[in-house]
């Protein structure tokens, strides 16, 4: 009989959750737990220790009885390898593929499965080598580019939004830390001197200092969440209670230092997603990247201050990546549990991504290979691929020429589910991109019709028809899908290719509040024989 009713130190709960899950479950995990209510805490901060039935209660869906209740509702054929589920968040947004957020994109360990050269009870054949060419023709953030600049292989991308190309190419690029460190230390520095003169970081500090003390008083941790969590208490009804309750306190601070909330217009997204403070700082910002003489230097500081602004929107925590209305004033928040704020200065995520950018590309520079990786702008249903590469990488271009490509490794967008323009306008109206809305196949403000459907496939054909023109004869497609409407043997067949294979497998960290069971297909197309 297995004794549980004991009590672990949060070193002692790791150890044996690691062991129950058989995957690594590290101290801070724990603690997690414990500050969002999951599990209690007994004892003080010196000693605190957890009720190892508790942590067996919290695990009881892990060690298997996922895999079979999943399997249960989405088939047999449910190739759990591919959850990798082994795997902690750091793994699967290792180095630069966390230099910025994006919406569906997929993990990296992924893209290497079909890639490499390994080969298990599923993946038969191993389809490709080092010294290949890949090709993404929806790009979006640049897994496949980066993971194959990693496994020895050249990659081309293709993406019809231009700010999907620049984040995926600042990934790959080969850059002179030295000269991005010391960029970062004059803008930071430019930053800083902006601030002194203004009101903003004393009004966030004497904020910051009253909301401490009013979140101590009220919303104790852990164990307001732990109450929370077992319906102690109606947070709906006390979370409105309390931020009712605060805001005169922040009205009076705000009046104190003459906090401008709204900027005067709200045209843009700019306008309208950002207080004047902020707005201002992010102008200060931008004209110093202007004066970076060194093109890609310039790049990748514009992705750490793109990265930075979509951390700054006025929004609640909660609706960071489904945006609803502009907050301008403390709020509940029921993600932390406790009366949150909008923030009124970037210098804090500024400089906490300008250390994790550096920290990422040296991580990447140990791992890269001596290959070629550029992403195009352009529409993957006519783009001249080899013509348009000659102009970015004559070099890559003339390789390609001769070796053509081996196969494609792609996440087409799925129908009705993003618009991918939409998620970053902060970006599009800041650097002046021009924004292509009207080329997206299956976005989001088309829907899910028959009619939006029909353009999807369509869609889709045409990409596989061009770019099968620059593939090898005995080529190899793998495209990651979630066909719940069965359209992927009709685009198949009418591209002229036949489905040889298909992976099932189960999305497990998805980003949507529905945590259900859910799948995808990863589709191995060939030549129609």
């Amino acid at each position: 009989m297995i004794e549980t009713d004991k009590l672990l130190t949060t070193k002692e709960a790791s150890e044996w959750a690691t062991q129950y899950l058989s995957k690594t479950v590290t101290t801070a995990n724990i603690s997690y737990l414990i500050q969002y209510g999951r599990i209690k805490k007994n004892g003080d901060n010196g000693m605190a220790q957890v009720s190892k039935q508790e942590l067996i209660n919290y695990y009881k869906s892990y060690n298997g009885n996922r895999e079979v209740l999943w399997k249960d509702q989405l088939g047999d054929d449910l190739n759990w390898a591919l959850s990798f589920d082994q795997y902690k968040e750091a793994e699967t947004t290792k180095h630069v593929h966390r230099l910025h957020p994006y919406k569906g994109k997929f993990i990296p360990q992924l893209v290497e499965y079909f890639l490499d050269s390994h080969t298990d009870n599923f993946k038969k054949k191993a389809c490709f080598k080092k010294g290949d060419i890949i090709l993404d023709p929806f790009t979006g953030s640049g897994t496949a580019m980066v993971q194959a600049c990693e496994l020895g292989m050249h990659a081309i991308g293709i993406d019809v939004s231009a700010f999907n190309a620049l984040i995926s190419n600042s990934k790959v690029v080969k850059y002179d830390l030295a000269k991005v460190q010391m960029e970062i230390d004059r803008i930071t520095k430019t930053l800083r001197a902006f601030l002194s003169n203004s009101h903003t970081l004393k009004f966030e500090e004497k904020l910051l200092k009253s909301l401490y003390e009013f979140n101590n008083k009220y919303f104790p941790v852990p164990e307001y969440k732990y109450k929370v969590e077992r319906n102690q208490i109606n947070e709906e009804k006390y979370g409105a209670e309390k931020e009712k309750e605060f805001l005169p306190i922040f009205n009076k601070l705000v009046k104190a230092y003459n906090i401008k909330l709204k900027q005067d217009k709200a045209n843009t997204f700019l306008d309208k997603w950002y207080s004047q403070h902020i707005r201002e700082e992010i102008q200060c910002v931008f004209d110093e990247i202007k004066k970076i003489k060194d093109a890609d230097t310039k790049r990748i500081i514009s992705i750490i201050l793109s990265r930075t602004i979509r951390s700054c929107r006025a929004t609640t925590h909660a609706d960071l990546a489904t945006l609803i209305e502009p907050i301008t004033a403390t709020y509940y928040c029921a993600k932390h549990g406790k009366v949150c704020k909008p923030l009124f200065s970037i210098l804090k995520w500024w400089e906490t991504y300008t250390k994790d950018t550096v920290k990422r590309l040296l991580q990447f520079d140990k791992l890269r290979t001596q290959t070629f990786q550029v992403c195009l702008t352009g529409d993957s249903r006519t783009i001249d691929i080899f013509n348009e590469l000659e102009k970015k990488n004559p070099a890559f271009a003339d390789l390609a020429r001769k070796q053509k490509i081996k196969g494609i490794f792609s996440s087409p967008p799925y129908v009705g589910l993003i618009d991918y323009h939409e998620q970053h306008a902060y970006a599009y109206d800041l650097f002046g991109f021009k924004r292509k809305d009207d080329l997206e196949i299956g976005p989001l403000h088309k829907g899910q019709s028959k009619e939006a459907k029909q353009n999807y496939i369509q869609g889709i054909i045409d990409v596989l028809i061009n770019c099968k023109k620059y593939l090898v004869d005995d080529y190899d497609i793998f495209l990651v899908a979630n066909d719940k409407y069965n359209i992927y043997p009709t685009i198949a067949e009418n591209a002229g290719m036949r489905i040889v294979n298909q992976f099932k497998r189960p999305v497990l960290n998805r980003t949507e509040k529905d945590k259900g069971a859910y799948a995808e297909i990863i589709f191995h197309f060939k030549e129609r024989e």
